[in-house]
């Protein structure tokens, strides 16, 4: 009787040791999948603010008319000109217009039209249109005063201005990048620009989600950013002004989403 008790005592320690030998392993297992799945994704692209740029304090558009398709800015300021180069244009390391400075045109969420003069020919669709124009460097960066700029809702009819009114609702307009990169010196750092309407706190109330490729980045200071780590070929911007929890904004033209292309220089 003895025997049989201690037979059993020592199958129980046995068949006790196996079932806790497997709990540890469940354990471990669940542990490197929960791992696995809390893993964030490595960052293919890095945002670096610009350097400090040439200032122009006293650039201004003063007005401007639209009239039989044609646009007339009035452009006021001494260190201001345009279809000059800016001075700091070789030290940013990026695309820049043999042309010089230029007006950037944005009518809604449309790429811009570069002019490089005050007055130009334009065609604009009959309708209500949102409407950006700002003074760039030659290197495509906004000067971001409230006098370089000229924001407006227009109503078009017949290539002329039916109506021009205040932007009222908070607004966000795509500048760059843009179009076609070519070579070393254009593709390793691609500019990133925009320009806010009517965003009142941004960095604190308001913020823009930049989604390049796919991958999402909170930019909380309204500055222009290299943008490295592009692949040649195709690339994708989404640019969305958010909210501080980083809720879309119920605003026009938003999200406004870009395809620009790089590619290598064939003589490099």
């Amino acid at each position: 009787m003895m025997r049989t008790l201690s037979l059993l005592f020592v199958l129980a320690l046995f068949f006790t040791s196996c079932q806790s030998g497997g709990n540890t392993g469940t354990t471990e297992e669940t542990t490197a999948d929960t791992t696995a799945v809390d893993a964030k994704p490595a960052t293919r692209y890095f945002l670096t603010p610009f350097s400090e740029s040439k200032a122009y304090p006293d650039a201004a558009i003063e007005g401007v008319t639209y009239d039989a398709g044609k646009f007339d800015f009035t452009i006021s300021g001494e260190t201001y000109e345009l279809g000059v180069q800016t001075p700091d244009a070789d030290a940013k390391m990026c695309a820049n217009s043999a042309k010089g400075q230029h007006i950037h045109l944005i009518i809604d969420d449309q790429p811009y039209a570069a002019k490089y003069e005050a007055s130009f020919d334009y065609e604009i669709e009959d309708g209500d249109h949102y409407m950006l124009a700002f003074l760039s460097r030659s290197y495509h960066e906004s000067i971001k005063t409230d006098q370089a700029h000229v924001a407006k809702k227009v109503t078009i009819e017949n290539n002329g201005f039916m109506a021009v009114d205040n932007i009222t609702e908070p607004i966000l307009f795509y500048s760059r990048p843009k179009g076609t990169y070519t070579g070393k010196a254009q593709t390793e750092k691609v500019m990133l620009d925009f320009y806010p309407v009517n965003v009142p706190g941004f960095g604190n109330e308001h913020m823009v989600k930049a989604t390049i490729n796919g991958e999402d980045h909170m930019i909380d200071t309204w500055q222009p950013y290299y943008i490295e780590g592009l692949p040649m070929g195709e690339n994708t911007i989404t640019l969305t002004l958010v909210d501080a929890e980083g809720n879309k904004v119920d605003a026009p033209l938003n999200p406004v989403t870009r395809t620009f292309t790089l590619q290598e220089d064939p003589a490099e």
